[in-house]
């Protein structure tokens, strides 16, 4: 199954970008096994100050036709990593091909686009700084693909 990360902005040369490439090459690695992979991430910028529904046309439009499609939203469904792990597999063993997840702007996810999810993913009450986020599902990536693997990465 593969994997898209598509967000609003991009990524700038520092510690958010060595993070996210990091926990990449590892999700990579360790879900090729697993049939997971790759991770490919697609960034949209509204050049045009259009606002959360302009971002929202620009991220419909990097998510792959037919792809599960999953926000990361506050109001989203609280999981720990074990559960996100089984998700993972759920979806991979449902004969899911492409996996979207979507990260919105400063301003979040439009309501429309995020009332056409298949599921909704939150890090908590807090509000993370988006460029923070794709450190974060990066790494959760890699280690629902550990936990999947059995490898010890993940400790209870």
């Amino acid at each position: 199954m593969r994997v898209h990360l598509c967000a609003v902005g991009r990524l700038r040369a520092g510690p958010e970008r060595d993070l996210t490439d990091d926990y990449v090459q590892r999700f990579d690695r360790t879900g090729r096994a697993l049939g997971l992979g790759p991770l490919t991430q697609h960034e949209v910028e509204d050049r045009k100050g259009g606002g959360m529904a302009a971002e929202a046309d620009l991220l419909d439009r990097a998510v792959p036709q037919g792809a599960l499609l999953v926000t990361l939203d506050e109001r989203g469904a609280l999981m720990s990593s074990p559960q996100f792990a089984e998700k993972l597999a759920g979806w991979r063993d449902a004969g899911r091909q492409d996996l979207a997840f979507v990260i919105g702007g400063a301003d979040g996810i439009d309501p429309g686009l995020r009332a056409r999810a298949d599921a909704s993913l939150s890090f908590g009450k807090m509000v993370w700084p988006h460029m923070l986020v794709r450190v974060m599902l990066t790494e959760q990536l890699y280690r629902a693909a550990s936990i999947l693997a059995g490898a010890p990465y993940h400790r209870v």
